[in-house]
């Protein structure tokens, strides 16, 4: 550990430490401005790997952010935190011991499961490439077969609701409504309960356009981006998923995180 940053949060795990830094970012995006820069330290095995890391900490204006699942690295955390007068936050602790107390159950004490290479793990990955294969129309033939089947118009944010539905284990296809393409016939044979329909605010998907516009080098005033267009594709679109059965969610001013929820949420039922 020679390397030190003025105003550094440590991630500290047992594992890669990749939940602790998760947690982190997501703090660091609810303030205007970083103040602080991330060091993370992971596959903690010792006592003297954490007295080394806080030692390093007291040097500096931060704090240590860990996940560690052996209680006897944590108690170490807790004494040598206290001793040196470095803030020290338990992201996993009271979470275990919540469950502990509800569940009367005993922790498996094994760092890195969350990366286990389960049936879960290969379902995710079976789940991104079948994403990836189904993306913006691809492969219709295998629509039918998504747990999860996503229309919109185009810049409706189906792709990365995708990819991040998929990440979570669920095959999932997406399909770009545009008037003048034919639909697939595969789309008859998607049940009602698996078909999510994406709509959005006109000006907001103009906005959008506009911009991926200037991206490509097409002229500003491209028919792709004009607002008459996105109104009539909006109305197409709307028009398809009503007869359809879809689910609509409007997606304007939702995070993909929110969407993806609501998502769940609806085949659940």
């Amino acid at each position: 550990m020679n390397e030190t940053f003025e105003g550094c949060v440590y991630v500290c795990s047992d594992s890669v430490g990749e939940t602790a830094e998760a947690v982190v970012r997501a703090t660091f995006r609810q303030f205007r401005k970083e103040h602080a820069r991330i060091k993370r330290i992971g596959n903690v095995r010792t006592d003297e790997e954490i007295v080394a890391l806080l030692a390093e900490a007291a040097g500096v204006r931060g704090f240590v952010a860990y996940t560690l699942v052996q209680p006897e690295l944590r108690e170490t955390m807790k004494a040598e935190s206290l001793r040196l007068g470095v803030r020290t936050v338990d992201i996993m602790g009271p979470m275990i011991q919540a469950y502990v107390d509800a569940f009367n159950d005993a922790p498996k004490r094994v760092p890195g499961l969350l990366h286990v290479l389960d049936d879960e793990y290969f379902r995710r990955v079976e789940a991104i490439e079948f994403a990836v294969r189904c993306d913006d129309g691809r492969e219709p033939q295998s629509m039918h077969t998504a747990d999860i089947v996503i229309l919109g118009v185009s810049r409706t944010s189906k792709t990365p609701l995708s990819i991040y539905l998929a990440h979570k284990g669920y095959k999932v296809a997406n399909l770009p409504l545009v008037p003048e393409a034919r639909l697939p016939e595969e789309l008859r044979r998607v049940p009602p309960g698996r078909l999510i329909g994406l709509t959005m605010d006109a000006a907001a998907i103009a906005r959008i356009r506009q911009e991926r516009l200037k991206v490509v080098g097409l002229p500003f005033g491209a028919k792709y981006a004009d607002p008459a267009r996105v109104e009539a594709e909006l109305r197409y679109a709307h028009d398809v998923m009503t007869r359809y059965g879809c689910r609509i969610i409007d997606v304007s001013n939702r995070a993909i995180e929110e969407t993806a929820g609501l998502i769940l949420d609806y085949i659940a039922t």
